[in-house]
C-alpha cells in the first residue's frame, strides 16, 4: 500500500511546519536576547524539512511510504536543482540519502545550500531522496499503533534492523516504481550505514540494486569503543530497556519532555545512569565544528529514536559481534531458530562500497571502521579523513566538508556510474 504526497516547492513556504525543537528554539532566543543569533539560522533552526528546503527555492516533495508492518514513513525528495541541472528531467540518476540514530532527513541540509550534501547532489544532476526511518519526527506514525500510549509501547519495539530489514526495502521498491529507476546510489552516515548492512545480509538480492554505497562513519562494529556514553550505557542494557518500556518511555530524545523527564529521574546522585548523565554534555574538539550554528542543530536534533536501537548497539559493545538482536533465548529460537541471535552476515554484503572515516571520531573509532572494511568483501576505496580533529558530526555538519569530502564521493559515484552501465 503506497501513498504519494506532492508538495509544490511555490507553495511549500505557506504549507511549511515546525522542526522537531521550534518551541525550545524560541525560548533560547527569547531567554538570551542579548546573543548575536543570525536571523535566517534561527528561522532555519524553527522551519521542518519541507519549509527549510522551499525557503531556498529548492523543488521539494514529502512521499509517504506504509511499511508491511504498517509504520507510515516520510521520504523528502529534491528532484531537481535550482542553479544547475534545475529543469524537471526523466531517469536522472537516484541517489538515496539515510540519516544516522536520532536523525533525520534534516541532517543533509541544515548547513545550507552550496555545502549541505542534499542541495549539492541536486545541483550535480541527481534526484535526491532523503529516508526518514521509523520512529523519528517525520515518521512517527503507524496504521494501528500510537506512538503517544504509554500503556502500549509496541509502536517502539523495533532497532535499527527492522529499520534495514524492512524500512529500506519499503522505500526502495517506492522509489523504482515512482522513477523507474532500478539502479541507484546508497549514502549513509553512521547508523545509516548499519540498516545497508542489514539490509543486504539479510536481502543480498538488493546487493545488485546499488551502484555504490558510500558510507561516512559506518557502525558495526565496537571492539575499540572509547565513547563515554556508550561505554557507561552498555553494562546495563539488560535492564534498561525493560525499564523504559515499564515506564511507556520507549521513545528516547524525541522530545523536550523525555528528556527533561529522564534528568529529572534518572540523572539523580547515584543513580547508575550519573556517569552517562555527566557525559551527554559534549564538548566541541573538531576544528569544522560552527559554534555560531548550534541553534540550527538543536532545531532539528535530536528527531527521536526507539530505546532499542540504543539497545542493539550495546549487544554490540558487549559481546564484540555485529548480529541480529538479542531478545531473550526462547524468543530467539522463535524468531531466529537457534537461542543465540545470528551474526550478519558480511560477505553477503556485495555493494561496490566506499568507507570514509575519521581518527577523532569516538562514536565508530576508526579501528573498528577498519574491522568492517576487512570483512566486507566488495570495497573499492576507504579513506581515512586528512585531519586530526575531524569528528563523527563533521561528516554531515562540518565546515568546509564539501571541499573536503563531498566533492570527492561525487567523483567516486561518477566513476562508478561509468562502471556500471
Amino acid at each position: 500500500m503506497l501513498r504519494l504526497l506532492l508538495v509544490a516547492g511555490s507553495v511549500a513556504v505557506a504549507l511549511a511546519g515546525r522542526s522537531p525543537h521550534a518551541d525550545f528554539i524560541d525560548e533560547l532566543v527569547a531567554s538570551k536576547p542579548s546573543a548575536r543569533y543570525s536571523n535566517h539560522i534561527i528561522e532555519d533552526a524553527k522551519l521542518d524539512v519541507p519549509g527549510l528546503v522551499a525557503k531556498y527555492g529548492y523543488p521539494i516533495e514529502s512521499h509517504e511510504v506504509i511499511t508491511p508492518d504498517g509504520y507510515i514513513l516520510t521520504m523528502h525528495r529534491i528532484p531537481h536543482g535550482r542553479d544547475r541541472n534545475n529543469k524537471p528531467v526523466r531517469n536522472k540518476p537516484v541517489v538515496f540519502l539515510m540519516h544516522g540514530m536520532m536523525s533525520s532527513s534534516a541532517d543533509y541540509l541544515v548547513i545550507g545550500p552550496g555545502n549541505a550534501i542534499g542541495y549539492v547532489l541536486a545541483e550535480e544532476g541527481y534526484d535526491v531522496w532523503l529516508a526518514n526511518a521509523r520512529g523519528n519526527f517525520y515518521s512517527r506514525r503507524h496504521t494501528t499503533l500510537d506512538p503517544n500510549d504509554r500503556s502500549n509501547q509496541n509502536f517502539w519495539r523495533f532497532s535499527w534492523d527492522e529499520i534495514g530489514n524492512i524500512d529500506l526495502p519499503a522505500c526502495l521498491s517506492y522509489i523504482e516504481r515512482v522513477t523507474g529507476q532500478t539502479r541507484y546510489h546508497y549514502i549513509g552516515h553512521s547508523q545509516g550505514g548499519t540498516s545497508f548492512l542489514v539490509l543486504n545480509s539479510l536481502h543480498p538480492e538488493y546487493n545488485k540494486k546499488f551502484i555504490s554505497f558510500q558510507a561516512m562513519a559506518p557502525a558495526a562494529f565496537f571492539e575499540h569503543n572509547s565513547h563515554s556514553i556508550y561505554s557507561n550505557l552498555a553494562p546495563y542494557i539488560h535492564i534498561l530497556e525493560p525499564a523504559a518500556f515499564a515506564l511507556g518511555r520507549g521513545e528516547i530524545f524525541g522530545s523536550r519532555e523525555f528528556i527533561e523527564w529522564f534528568a529529572l529521574n534518572m540523572c539523580t546522585v547515584g543513580s547508575i545512569f550519573e556517569p552517562m548523565c555527566s557525559s551527554i554534555v559534549v564538548s566541541a574538539t573538531s576544528d569544522y565544528f560552527n559554534q555560531t550554528m548550534i541553534p540550527l542543530f538543536l532545531g532539528h536534533a535530536p528527531a527521536g529514536a526507539s530505546i532499542r536501537q540504543f539497545t542493539h548497539y550495546g549487544q554490540g559493545i558487549n559481546h564484540h559481534t555485529f548480529r541480529r538482536f538479542d531478545h531473550n533465548p526462547i524468543t530467539n529460537r522463535l524468531i531466529y531458530g537457534s537461542r543465540i541471535p545470528p551474526d550478519y552476515d558480511l560477505n553477503l554484503v556485495t555493494a561496490p562500497t566506499y568507507i570514509y572515516y575519521s581518527v577523532n571520531d569516538a562514536s565508530t573509532n576508526y579501528k573498528d571502521v577498519r574491522i568492517l572494511v576487512d570483512r566486507l568483501p566488495n570495497v573499492k576505496g576507504s579513506f581515512l579523513m586528512d585531519s586530526p580533529t575531524f569528528d563523527h558530526l563533521d561528516f554531515i555538519w562540518g565546515s568546509g566538508v564539501r571541499h573536503r569530502l563531498y566533492n570527492k564521493m561525487i567523483g567516486l559515484m561518477r566513476n562508478a556510474e561509468r562502471n556500471a552501465f
